[in-house]
């Protein structure tokens, strides 16, 4: 029944695109099955590439044929080429980067004998299109999930409760916070992003740094609450992110399933930190770039990963060169400058393109307020509430879980439900898509 919920709840977006979840489904299942069996070196590495070509071309083509043909025309035309081709009209499938590195995940651990493929057809279908995460994630691990499905599952009355309060929690974060509080500010300042005053441009940035941490958190949250309803788990992936004491520590709290996805099948196969620090910087770098061109078809997404990138490598340097004690005041000084940072590297995530991009970050540091203002003072004060808020709650929570605080104040929990029901009864939102839907 699950599996067949599955393939409606996707249907409804667009039924002909179902297509490309069962030929993923098919490819996988019999991949897996046959690198079970082979003990031929070369045809299992034949049979990997198989899976790998069908993913990666799906993938490919529907999410980077138009920026391949844009960027290959640029080059041809470069070279004195007259080459002008139609711009191709390609429907982006919901969800396909989640659900094709999933399923890669799948193959690529039989191939290294870490898994045994699934017993049951049926079983790895639903692990393919288990609906709650389908379409943005978690990017569940096929260990963590076809075990969960051996089994008939139903949720215990607090497994069903506590899925409730988090389903709650998830859309309070995407209704309230992200969609009706800080993604006006955001869409004003991003769509007229040129002469800006210097609070606006912030305001605009920082509004965004939330948008997308509510938008993202909320719907795996959401997932989690909703899977938990069913009886099913699902790991966490997001632990209070901008509290984050550099960058290490940013990619391990911030789309933990993406960023230990690269991690284990991509950086690591390189040679991770074992080929010297020169090798480590590099693989660093390849592995942010490849991570933000996941998020999107522009160069703009690449700049976001390579700024990643540098952040990381440099702060290995400053760890390599000195020493810097944690106490509460250090740990908040550089929480706040790793805040800071992360926000500069969103400018080049939600700008349209690198001029756009380029004028916000010169109105942001130009501390300028003879500037266009383009936001009200209202909606400037609420950003500045709401990402402080924001900021000071990740940082209280940080060594904590919500768990454990749920059952230390249950009476508050209780409160905390019945406010944020109250203002999604209420809150103004336009129905927004969730952000991480077009990855």
């Amino acid at each position: 029944m699950l599996l067949g919920t599955s393939y409606i709840f996707y249907g409804l977006w667009n039924p002909p695109l179902i297509v490309l979840l069962w030929i993923s489904t098919m490819v996988d299942w019999t991949t897996g099955n046959r690198l079970h069996k082979e003990d031929s070196a070369s045809k299992r590495k034949m049979w990997l590439l198989l899976s790998m070509v069908v993913n990666l071309g799906f993938l490919a083509f529907f999410k980077y044929g138009g920026f391949l043909l844009e960027n290959f025309s640029l080059l041809v035309n470069s070279l004195g080429i007259n080459y002008n081709p139609a711009k191709p009209d390609i429907l982006l499938p919901m969800g396909i980067s989640f659900y094709t590195f999933q399923t890669m995940s799948y193959t690529i651990d039989i191939y290294n004998k870490k898994i045994k493929p699934a017993k049951s057809f049926l079983d790895f279908a639903l692990y393919v299109t288990f609906f709650p995460q389908l379409v943005a994630g978690p990017i569940v691990r096929a260990k963590g999930l076809l075990n969960q499905f051996k089994k008939p599952k139903k949720a215990t009355r607090d497994q069903f409760i506590w899925g409730a309060f988090l389903l709650t929690l998830g859309l309070f974060q995407k209704v309230v916070l992200a969609d009706t509080l800080l993604a006006p500010t955001a869409d004003t300042v991003f769509k007229t992003p040129y002469g800006l005053a210097s609070i606006d441009a912030w305001s605009g940035v920082l509004a965004f740094s939330g948008q997308i941490f509510f938008d993202f958190a909320g719907y795996s949250t959401s997932a989690i609450g909703i899977a938990m309803m069913l009886g099913f788990f699902l790991p966490h992936n997001f632990l209070y992110p901008y509290a984050s004491i550099g960058f290490s520590d940013l990619w391990r709290r911030w789309h933990i399933s993406l960023s230990t996805w690269l991690r284990d099948y991509l950086y690591i196969p390189m040679g991770g930190n074992q080929k010297g620090l020169v090798r480590t910087y590099v693989f660093l770098m390849i592995t942010m770039l490849l991570g933000g061109l996941w998020h999107g078809a522009a160069w703009t997404f690449v700049a976001w990963g390579a700024l990643h990138g540098f952040y990381l490598i440099v702060e290995r340097i400053l760890k390599n060169n000195i020493s810097i004690k944690i106490n509460r005041f250090t740990g908040i000084a550089l929480a706040l400058l790793t805040f800071i940072c992360v926000n500069i590297a969103w400018v080049f995530f939600r700008a349209s393109d690198f001029q756009a991009a380029i004028s916000i970050l010169a109105s942001m540091f130009s501390f300028n307020s003879g500037g266009t203002m383009v936001i009200q003072y209202l909606d400037i004060y609420i950003t500045f509430i709401v990402i402080g808020l924001m900021f000071i709650s990740h940082w209280v929570m940080r060594n904590r879980t919500l768990e454990s605080q749920a059952i230390k104040r249950q009476p508050l929990i209780g409160v905390v439900w019945g406010v944020m029901l109250v203002l999604l009864f209420i809150a103004q939102s336009n129905g927004e898509q969730f952000i991480y839907f077009q990855f």
